[in-house]
Order: structure tokens, then C-alpha cells, then sequence
């Protein structure tokens, strides 16, 4: 694998480490190569939120970074359990509620096992009591008190029955059951006196009962079918209630773990915040001075904190996050008299590839692409700025694998190796060829760059000179 890679002149043209790529998918390689610098399509450092990433590799903070994001994940997480044991306690507490009223609705009623049934006797009964008393008083007044009642002419019955048997045997059978005849109408007359007697007609009675009633059949439509069963019910939501227990010690150990995890995360975090400040004040600094090596000395570079200063109380904000109590971002105003803005609204294509080419030249940090694409990195500039570039660009070779697209000479000269990307018409379709150059195809690229389509000797003595400089540097 090749340390560094350059690009020739032209389009269709790119050096490609030891891969046969087109140029046209390059930038559907970008997830697998690593960052593409491009004029129009910025990615990578144009994301604010990568910047809080950069600031902390250039200042050597990644470790600390990751000391503040393992409380800050406990408080979060302790805070997540709170928050759903707090929503369970509110559901918990309506269900309390529920089962509270409904159990106090029935005990209220005061339900009877076979109330209902004794009820509904009962109202027949006092619908019914006038007939009733008519009915008992006169049978009693057949059987004792009318002239021709019943009991009193039973002794004169069986003294001719006796009389009869005397003459006829077979009606002595009937002498023998008698006293029991007699014994039961006693006891009938007896009963129907006292059931007369007993009768307590109530013109309120009958509309206390129908209230019943329908207090019954309303608890029946919302707890059961019978009294056993809204009485079943009522047990159960006793019950249900027992076991509603209240869980204050998960509240307050939950509580504790916010509260040590909260106090741990802004101790690291405040003195990740002050480390932050000084590396920022080393990062400006030093892209300043790299953005003037590249005609841009009037180009104000700066890293702004929000908020500016890290909170003095130890209240919970929004602005915490896994890696601390700020967010970072990059500003660039690249004239004098224009305010700083973020990187992701400057305009101009060249500029923004030579900010972003400085910051990869100043940042000591690693990033995670292995291959870094520049796209049209020479826009806007020519000369000793173009010769810096290609420098810039071959110093960062020495920590990554660089691809670079370019239409100048002294940014191609500095490349180890260069790829012809051509692209032709065949049967009617176009095909793309991507071959390697050797030193001769080297020469002739960097001499067709220099002196255009016709190659004049001059041009190619110049080009062999400027590619031995770029291997030399």
C-alpha cells in the first residue's frame, strides 16, 4: 500500500492508491475510504457536531472525554428509571384511587348474600298484603269463629263416624286418624290467626324496597351479575389494594444515584471545560497561522463555546451532554469586516477546502478515516499558495492515505504515483479506464498541465524538475 497519493491534471483524472477507481464513484466510496473534501459537497469537519471531537484530539482529551461520558450515562439512564417509576407511581396511585371507590361504593350498599332474593319475596308480599290479611282472616273464621267453622262440628262429624262403624266395620279405619286431623287444623287455625296478626302493611315499605332493588341492579351492571358475585369483587379490590405497595426505597436510591452520578460528571466536566478553553485558544492560533501560509492572513478562525462559560450551580441543564457541559463549534469570517460564521455557511469552494486543508495540517488528533479525499482543493489559487497546498497536502500523507483531484502542477507534482482516469464511448455506451502511470506518463501529465494540449520540451524538462522537487520535500 502506497504511504501518499497525488492526482494528475485534467478531467477523469485522479491518483487512487492501488485500486482501479473511477472518479465518478469516488464519493460512493466515502463510507468506506474515509472523508471527501469536495467545493460542494463539504462533509466531515462542516458537521458541528464533530467539532467537540477535533477540539479534543487536538488537545489531547479524548481520555477525559470519556471519564465525563460514563457518569453522565449513569445519570441519564437513573434518570430514565425515575421517570418511568415516577409514571408507574401515578398509574399505580390512579389505580389506588379506582379500586378505593369502587370497593367503598359496595361496602356502602351493605349487600347481603341472598338479599336479593329475600327482597324480591318481600315485594310481592307487600304488593299484595290487603289481599292477603282478607284471605288469612277469613279462612281462621271458616275454621274457628264462624257459626259454621269447621272445628267445632269435627267432633259431631266423627261421633256419627263411631255411630257408623259400630254397625259398619269398615269405617273404623277412618276413627283411627282423628286426633291427627284435628291436631293439624288446630295448628292451621293457630298459624292463620298469627300470620293475620303478623301482617304489617307499610305504605313506605314497598318504595323502600324498589330502591333497594335498583341500587342492586346498578352494582350488578358495573361489578357482577349477582350479589355473590359484586361481593366476590369487592374482595378482590381489598385485596388488589394489599398488594399496592409503595416503592419509596427505589425512589430514593434512584434519587442517590442522580444525585452522585450528577455531582462526579461536573466535577470531570468543569475541568474538561476549563482544558477545553486552552486548546481551543492552541487550535486558533495555530490554524491562523496555517491559513496565512495559504493567502488567507486576513482569515479569522475561532472556536466558540456555547454556552460561553460553563453554569456555577450544580443544577441539571439541557446543555449537558456525554461529552460535557458545552457544545463546540468553528467560526471562520474570511474577510476583514465580515462577522464569523459557521464553517457550513462559508461560500467560497477554494477557501473552504484551504480551512479545511489547514486544519488537517494543524490538528494532532486521528480521525477515523484512514483515506482523506480532496475534491478540488486548487480552486482559486495558482503559484507559491498552489505549491503551499501540495505541501500541506503531503505532510498530511504522513497520517493518512490521501487521495486528491487537482488541475495545478505543483499540487500533482508532490504525489507518489498518479491514475489516469479516462472515460470512452464503446457500442454506444461509455466506459470509464483508469491505468497507472509510469515515470514517462508522470512527465507528460505534468507537462500537459503546465503547457496545455501541445507539449513542448521545455514543458516536460520543467515537469521532470518539479516532480524530483515534490519527492525531494
Amino acid at each position: 500500500m502506497l504511504r501518499r497519493e497525488g492526482a494528475a491534471e485534467g478531467k477523469g483524472r485522479a491518483a487512487v492508491n492501488g485500486a482501479l477507481v473511477p472518479l465518478a464513484v469516488l464519493r460512493d466510496l466515502a463510507p468506506f475510504v474515509g472523508t471527501i473534501h469536495g467545493q460542494h459537497e463539504p462533509q466531515g469537519l462542516l458537521d458541528p457536531e464533530t467539532h467537540v471531537d477535533l477540539l479534543d484530539g487536538h488537545g489531547a482529551l479524548l481520555d477525559r472525554t470519556q471519564a465525563v461520558g460514563e457518569p453522565f450515562r449513569r445519570l441519564t439512564a437513573a434518570e430514565s428509571a425515575l421517570e418511568d417509576l415516577r409514571r408507574d407511581l401515578r398509574e399505580a396511585e390512579r389505580r389506588r384511587e379506582t379500586l378505593e371507590y369502587q370497593a367503598a361504593e359496595i361496602a356502602k350498599a351493605g349487600l347481603l348474600a341472598g338479599e336479593e332474593d329475600d327482597l324480591r319475596r318481600e315485594k310481592v308480599l307487600q304488593a299484595n298484603a290487603g289481599r292477603l290479611a282478607t284471605l288469612s282472616n277469613e279462612a281462621y273464621d271458616l275454621l274457628y269463629e264462624d257459626e259454621a267453622s269447621v272445628v267445632p262440628h269435627l267432633a259431631q262429624v266423627y261421633r256419627r263416624i263411631e255411630d257408623l262403624a259400630a254397625i259398619d266395620p269398615r269405617f273404623g279405619p277412618h276413627l283411627e286418624g282423628r286426633a291427627a286431623v284435628r291436631a293439624q287444623l288446630d295448628d292451621l287455625a293457630l298459624f292463620l290467626r298469627d300470620y293475620h296478626e303478623g301482617l304489617a302493611l307499610s305504605p313506605g315499605r314497598l318504595d323502600e324496597i324498589e330502591a333497594r332493588l335498583a341500587l342492586i341492579e346498578r352494582l350488578k351492571r358495573k361489578y357482577g351479575a349477582t350479589v355473590e358475585e359484586i361481593l366476590a369483587f369487592s374482595e378482590r379490590c381489598r385485596a388488589e389494594l394489599e398488594t399496592l405497595g409503595s416503592p419509596e426505597e427505589r425512589e430514593k436510591s434512584l434519587e442517590n444515584v442522580i444525585r452522585q452520578a450528577a455531582s462526579e460528571y461536573l466535577l470531570a466536566a468543569r475541568e474538561l471545560s476549563r482544558d477545553r478553553r486552552r486548546a481551543a485558544h492552541d487550535l486558533e492560533r495555530k490554524v491562523g497561522a496555517e491559513l496565512a501560509q495559504l493567502a488567507m492572513e486576513r482569515t479569522r478562525f475561532q472556536v466558540r463555546f456555547d454556552p460561553d462559560a460553563p453554569g456555577a450551580d450544580d443544577s441539571r441543564s439541557p446543555t449537558w451532554t456525554e461529552k460535557g457541559l458545552e457544545r463546540v463549534e468553528f467560526l471562520l469570517s474570511p474577510n476583514p469586516g465580515e462577522e464569523l460564521r459557521p464553517l457550513a455557511r462559508i461560500a467560497s469552494g477554494g477557501e473552504l477546502s484551504r480551512i479545511m486543508l489547514a486544519l488537517k495540517s494543524v490538528a494532532s488528533f486521528e480521525t477515523s478515516a484512514r483515506t482523506l479525499v480532496f475534491d478540488e482543493v486548487d480552486a482559486g489559487i495558482g503559484g507559491r499558495v498552489a505549491d503551499m497546498v501540495g505541501r500541506k497536502l503531503r505532510g498530511i500523507a504522513e497520517r493518512h492515505q490521501v487521495l486528491c483531484v487537482t488541475h495545478l502542477p505543483q499540487i500533482a507534482a508532490m504525489a507518489d504515483c498518479h491514475y489516469a482516469v479516462r472515460k470512452r464511448v464503446e457500442r454506444g455506451r461509455t466506459a470509464t479506464h483508469v491505468t497507472a502511470l509510469g515515470r514517462d506518463e508522470r512527465t507528460e501529465e505534468v507537462a500537459r498541465m503546465l503547457g496545455g494540449e501541445t507539449i513542448t520540451e521545455a514543458a516536460r524538462v520543467h515537469a521532470r524538475e518539479m516532480l524530483k522537487q515534490g519527492l525531494r520535500s
